[in-house]
């Protein structure tokens, strides 16, 4: 399914949250819906057929049964309905949702001026290395609560994580920041 564990499903919570497990199968290339239905699901093969064979806009409403089919066969129809919850408080409403990945930081992992934007994205797996941070911020896609972060080396303080912060890489990748209790 993936080329290195980056691109790995993983069945295992531990590896992989219910919303991220959601979102890989939401993801998936249109080309694949059918395939992935007839594999994947329990779904009657000439249903798999109709929703693979939808095109434009419908393609997603089919990708998104394909995510709620597949999340409730491995994680249990809560888990389905709880990332898809969280996908369109997201994605349509620009919210934050109850089921993103979240990232704590501890008060002691704070320097005294805090935490910058680089490590924050860092910590919260958006991205593997301070330099693809910067990377990311440079071109523009980095955000912290929607507003586009201009520089790596903005700081947020133990008073900026005491509310959860939204980060986003990009259009389709986000994860919660607060400090630990």
């Amino acid at each position: 399914m993936g080329k290195s564990a980056d691109g790995a499903i993983w069945l295992n919570e531990d590896r992989m949250s219910g919303y991220e497990f959601w979102q890989w199968w939401r993801n998936v290339d249109d080309a694949d819906v059918g395939k992935f239905l007839k594999m994947f699901t329990e779904l009657p093969v000439d249903e798999c057929d109709r929703l693979g064979a939808l095109g434009g806009s419908e393609i997603n409403e089919a990708k998104v049964r394909l995510a709620n089919e597949v999340t409730s066969l491995c994680r249990g129809a809560d888990a389905a309905a709880a990332a898809e919850a969280t996908a369109r408080e997201v994605f349509e409403k620009g919210g934050v949702g109850d089921d993103l990945p979240t990232v704590r930081f501890h008060i002691d992992e704070l320097g005294a001026d805090g935490v910058s934007a680089a490590q924050m994205f860092v910590k919260s797996g958006l991205v593997k290395s301070g330099k693809e941070a910067k990377r990311l911020i440079a071109e523009g896609g980095a955000k912290v609560n929607d507003e586009a972060v201009t520089s790596p080396g903005q700081m947020f303080t133990a008073n900026d994580l005491e509310h959860p912060l939204k980060l986003s890489a990009g259009k389709k990748r986000h994860a919660l920041v607060q400090l630990a209790e």
